[in-house]
């Protein structure tokens, strides 16, 4: 099955479907002349967002993954030195940059009059935030101390800035905004990555916190866990599982999503099933989809005496249940994926994802949106703060396909940052961050880095050198 099979249009919505299934085959495709750099040349005097990366994906075929990986089983893999082939082209600040890719989720939450309306609106957008990381097997560069990224979009109507504030442990605060003052959008990411003989796991460990202004509400979250299967043998494959709460801090509003593990018969890969509940405990809705296709909102009394009517039509056999608990021994085979997601009668479409480019395994599997965020636009390199990652030498030289380059310029700026630590602790000197500060979420009472202001101003003088 090709990519753009697998992948459905971007759409959202409340509109009711009483379709039975949702099929790929509508999937939109991109294609367009590239420039060799990738970038897309002017039409008509219009500057247009590239559709390609300079070059194509670095093999990892010739990499034995067991003799980098055999000594760190069971330990915290953020505190090694790994190989610059297991990375994609993209620092991590720009990988949290990509929950931006559904902001009209967030635009439209903030056009509903009704709370639980927003609430599944802003459950879609949770789970949309994920969505980009479904076939993205790269680890993206661990962000230097003092690293930032920038991201303007004005046809979306929001710009971003975040900075990597902690290199031990490491910490990444991001903060975006609506540029009409609709939204505000921010959180603390400390990421934690475990080896386990055959799997890494990842732990996003932060609270994200979204705050729709006009109707003076915030919404406080935590991402589900990602497991990446077959590190060592076998196709790699992921899957996100654990329980998102959701909770609108003045409503008091929650939703409550289960992102489903595989389980032994595969039959909950990708699933998430969830409900909405108001201050009194009261459901409203079901939430339920896949975190790699779409998301639906149904109401919670249709969608139990549907899953009563399932179970009076029978379930799997005892044959069938034997048939299919039978595990490799070498490899965690990945499931035959469900082509379609069964609908409800009913039910509201809240959400698809977008399809992917042309080529995108060739290009680290990335989305139409990661694709742009490494790409210097017209007038931009006179604005950006010289610590942007745009600027990373070892990063620009793996999109250009320059392997060597990009180890010999990854080991320099590593060696650079380890005598710049050497030489604060020798004069005694503490980090400052730059453009956020340590202090406690107004929601959560818990301590979290806030933007403190200023970065577009653009004054960069004191900006540290890092590259």
């Amino acid at each position: 099955m090709n990519s753009e099979e697998e992948f459905y249009d971007a759409e959202t919505g409340l509109e009711s479907d009483d379709s039975c299934e949702v099929s790929f085959k509508d999937a939109m495709v991109f294609e367009g002349k590239q420039a060799k750099d990738g970038s897309t040349p002017q039409q008509n005097g219009v500057w247009e967002r590239r559709k390609m990366l300079p070059a194509d994906m670095i093999s990892r075929n010739n990499l034995n993954m067991w003799s980098v990986l055999k000594k760190c089983i069971g330990m915290e893999l953020s505190k090694i030195a790994m190989p610059v082939v297991f990375n994609e082209p993209l620092s991590f600040l720009q990988r949290i940059s990509e929950y931006m890719e559904h902001t009209h989720l967030i635009h439209k939450a903030c056009s509903l009059s009704d709370s639980i309306e927003r609430m599944q609106v802003v459950a879609a957008f949770a789970v949309s935030a994920v969505a980009s990381q479904w076939e993205r097997t790269g680890k993206p560069f661990n962000p230097l101390l003092g690293e930032t990224f920038e991201l303007t979009r004005e046809e979306d109507g929001y710009r971003l800035i975040s900075e990597q504030v902690s290199h031990h442990p490491p910490v990444s605060a991001f903060h975006a905004e609506s540029l009409k003052q609709e939204f505000e959008f921010h959180g603390t990411i400390y990421p934690k990555l475990k080896f386990w003989g055959k799997s890494v796991e990842a732990e996003p460990k932060g609270t994200m916190t979204l705050e729709l202004l006009k109707h003076k509400e915030a919404y406080t979250w935590t991402n589900p866990m990602c497991c990446v299967h077959n590190i060592i043998l076998g196709k790699l494959w992921i899957e996100q599982y654990g329980t998102v709460e959701i909770l609108n801090h003045s409503t008091g509003d929650k939703c409550v999503l289960n992102f489903k593990p595989c389980g032994m018969f595969g039959k909950e890969l990708h699933k998430v099933e969830g409900y909405i509940q108001d201050k009194s405990k009261k459901k409203h809705r079901v939430i339920y989809g896949k975190w790699t296709e779409c998301m639906y909102s149904v109401d919670s009394k249709v969608y139990d005496s549907n899953k009563k009517a399932e179970k009076k039509a029978g379930g799997i056999s005892k044959k069938q249940k034997q048939e299919t608990c039978a595990e490799g021994d070498e490899a965690d085979d990945m499931p035959d994926l469900q082509e379609t997601v069964t609908v409800i009668p009913g039910s509201a479409l809240l959400w698809k994802i977008t399809p992917r480019p042309p080529h995108s395994e060739k290009m680290y599997n990335f989305t139409s949106f990661a694709l742009t965020l490494n790409e210097m636009e017209p007038g931009m390199e006179g604005l950006l703060a010289p610590t942007d990652c745009r600027l990373r030498p070892d990063l620009k030289a793996m999109e250009d396909g320059d392997l060597d380059g990009a180890m010999t310029e990854k080991e320099r700026l590593e060696d650079k940052q380890r005598a710049a630590r050497k030489e604060r602790s020798k004069e005694e000197e503490e980090w400052s961050t730059r453009w956020f500060q340590t202090k406690t979420n107004p929601y959560t009472g818990a301590e979290d880095w806030l933007y403190s202001g200023g970065y577009f101003e653009r004054n960069f003088v004191d900006s540290p050198n890092i590259y």
